[in-house]
């Protein structure tokens, strides 16, 4: 977690921009993963995915919860999983 508050401390126009298609190539089924930056629909999802980001664009939104996938904020998820544990870190 110390990593991920690191890149949240960055200026927000030089955060991670990071489009679906990369979340669906780069995880596993049922995986929580946490971007610090923008989530953006760019791409189709095919995996059902758990995302916390600090920005998620409403297209991406939908399509994260038509594959039955979770939407979260940050704290959201912070709240949930204190640890960390199991959560990747996409930039």
């Amino acid at each position: 977690m110390l990593e991920l508050a690191r890149l949240l401390e960055k200026p927000e126009r030089i955060r991670a921009e990071v489009n679906l298609s990369q979340i669906d190539r780069n995880t596993e089924r049922g995986e929580t993963v946490v971007i610090p930056g923008r989530v953006l629909a760019g791409g189709i999802m095919t995996k059902q995915v758990n995302v916390a980001a600090a920005f998620i664009s409403a297209a991406a939104k939908q399509k994260i919860e038509h594959v039955k996938g979770k939407v979260m904020s940050i704290p959201e998820l912070v709240e949930k999983n204190p640890k960390g544990k199991d959560v990747r870190i996409m930039v």
